[in-house]
């Protein structure tokens, strides 16, 4: 039985009408401002008692209980990777287009579709309840996602403190209990130039990678029954000087991709590697190499500089858990039908989850594999249902809301709002 208040045709309508124009606000890794302004914008419109940009301009949302209590907070990111051949693409990239029942345009799955609902829904259940509630909630619009998993959610938990947090991933409305980590690991090998006529006076570093690239390729992964296997993978090599015409190589770099499962540390995920590197060593008194985790570093439009090694943890919580088995329960109670089950991709829970030990899981509208593709889309119905979660898991954490006092609209027309802004 349903028990949670209605989202009337009004409030599918604003939260459509958000979404479209989220969409239509390109917003690129380091280049969210403008975004993250309209957001601000439609946050103090609806009512959120604080509205805050970090210093990594991540923009937080805060709607305040009466109450002493728990902090939950729902997590989206609002950069996106780029479209590199907009004439690829049926829908305009940035259009916010609707056609058959679908949103169209870059974002809308990853993850702007989450982010107008958890905007959305969070007002409405602030309203709803008169603020008659235990406790905090938080409405995260976080950048640097897609070059960074969880690193500038760091500065987030440093100043909201969650008790819960709720990644807003596609899940296809299903609840995400964990996710595999990632880590992005660099070899090196090293050898000695020389002509290509007397390749004999040079070491050539591109023949020593290939054979530690063999033996790296042999050393075995670790199994989690729940996650499934490790990963490593080689995703690049490059030899130096490039281009190397009439010289032998004195250097070669190769990237690996590494899928980590919970229970991996930093140290024991890299050990395997420079242990091959002794052996090798030991073997060959010319062979030379290194491993280590790449480091990245970008600019933030606030002109703070964002950055860390790329190492993102794995984290899964119990099924069994009680958040997990309260939120299972609110949204069966709001008539959505979800399966427990595991992102495959990394996300900001990384941080919240791997890093922090916060209590997180994953529920967000859409399909998973439409990140990142041409002319990717969000159902309508998805988004819609995602909002009602949204609202039923806010109502679940923070005490009963209360739903019968006032379930319309909030009587306001934001189209000009949001062109204005």
């Amino acid at each position: 039985m349903e028990t949670m208040v209605k989202f009337t045709p009004e409030r599918q309508d604003e939260l459509i009408g958000l979404c479209q124009n989220l969409i239509r606000t390109r917003s690129y890794s380091g280049e969210e401002n403008e975004v993250v302004d309209k957001i601000k914008a439609v946050c103090l419109e609806l009512g959120y008692d604080e509205v805050k940009v970090d210093k990594y301009g991540s923009v937080i949302g805060h709607i305040k209980g009466k109450r002493p209590g728990p902090r939950l907070l729902f997590d989206g990111h609002l950069d996106t990777v780029p479209v590199p051949e907009p004439a690829d693409w049926t829908h305009e990239p940035f259009g916010g287009e609707i056609h058959a029942g679908k949103i169209y345009g870059r974002g809308a799955s990853d993850m702007k579709g989450a982010v107008a609902a958890m905007i959305c829904a969070a007002a409405y259940f602030g309203r709803d309840s008169g603020r008659d509630f235990a406790g905090d909630l938080y409405v995260v619009g976080s950048v640097h996602e897609e070059c960074f998993e969880g690193v500038s959610s760091r500065s987030v938990s440093e100043q909201i403190k969650p008790d819960y947090v709720v990644i807003g991933e596609a899940s296809n409305c299903n609840v995400k209990r964990g996710q595999k980590g990632r880590a992005e690991i660099v070899v090196e090998t090293f050898g000695k130039p020389a002509h290509s006529a007397n390749p004999h006076k040079g070491i050539n570093a591109a023949y020593k990678a290939a054979r530690l690239v063999e033996q790296i390729q042999q050393l075995p992964m670790a199994h989690h029954p729940v996650l499934g296997d490790g990963i490593l993978e080689l995703t690049d090599i490059k030899s130096s000087p490039y281009p190397g015409a009439s010289v032998v190589p004195d250097y070669c770099k190769m990237t690996y991709d590494r899928r980590l499962l919970v229970d991996e540390t930093s140290s024991s995920v890299i050990k395997p590697i420079l242990d091959l590197i002794v052996t090798m060593q030991q073997e060959d008194h010319e062979f030379k190499a290194n491993a280590y985790y790449a480091k990245g570093r970008e600019q933030c439009y606030t002109g703070t500089v964002i950055g860390g090694e790329r190492y993102f943890p794995a984290w899964l919580l119990d099924e069994q858990d009680e958040y997990v088995q309260k939120v299972l329960q609110a949204l069966r109670e709001t008539g959505l039908d979800p399966e427990i089950t595991h992102y495959d991709f990394c996300t900001n829970g990384s941080h919240y989850a791997g890093e922090a030990g916060i209590k997180t899981i994953g529920f967000g509208p859409s399909l998973e594999n439409l990140a990142h593709t041409i002319d990717e889309y969000i159902e309508i119905q998805q988004l819609i249902s995602a909002a009602r979660g949204y609202y039923a898991i806010s109502n679940a954490i923070l005490g009963q809301a209360g739903a019968g006092k006032r379930a319309g609209g909030l009587g306001r027309d934001l189209s000009a709002l949001f062109n204005s802004v």
